[in-house]
């Protein structure tokens, strides 16, 4: 067996792209942590009318961020809050300051995680693993308001379906 022969490939879907939606999602956060966003985009997805495509979730600040993590175990989550704060310390002397002593490691945290997802939508559903959930980070002391955009692009479900 040659290693092309181990890769298994299963076609979900091929047709024109038909239909585009987009929402504005404000996430209230309680400060430094992950907020589960999951049901919220899987909420909006099911009124999207877009069958099979591909889903994108853009983080609007410098100083929070997205991420696809274990939904599981809340332990991992604390773990990886760890390793954050063991790669961007809060208590470091950084340049950039004028807005706070938690905003320069924020925008380390942001930089070491993603602004952006994108996430296959395979018949209206988000193509998440068993275990995965879609996380906005929250890396400031304090709560916040955070805007994430989602947009959807693919083939409309009633294209899909005849």
């Amino acid at each position: 067996m040659t290693q092309h022969d181990a890769i298994e490939t299963t076609p979900l879907g091929a047709g024109p792209v038909t239909r585009q939606a987009s929402a504005r999602l404000v996430v209230r956060t309680r400060g430094p942590g992950f907020t589960d966003i999951t049901h919220a985009i899987r909420r909006w997805l099911a009124t999207s009318g877009i069958a099979d495509g591909l889903l994108t979730v853009f983080c609007r600040h410098t100083s929070a961020s997205l991420t696809i993590q274990e939904n599981a175990d809340p332990d991992v989550r604390a773990d990886l809050a760890t390793a954050l704060d063991h790669l961007a310390p809060r208590n470091r002397a950084y340049v950039h300051a004028i807005e706070g002593p938690d905003d320069m490691p924020a925008h380390i945290r942001t930089m070491l995680t993603d602004a952006s997802l994108a996430v296959p939508v395979v018949s209206g559903r988000l193509a998440l693993g068993t275990w995965q959930g879609i996380y906005l980070i929250e890396h400031r002391e304090r709560p916040h308001a955070r805007e994430v955009l989602v947009t959807a692009i693919g083939a409309a479900q009633d294209d899909a379906s005849g």
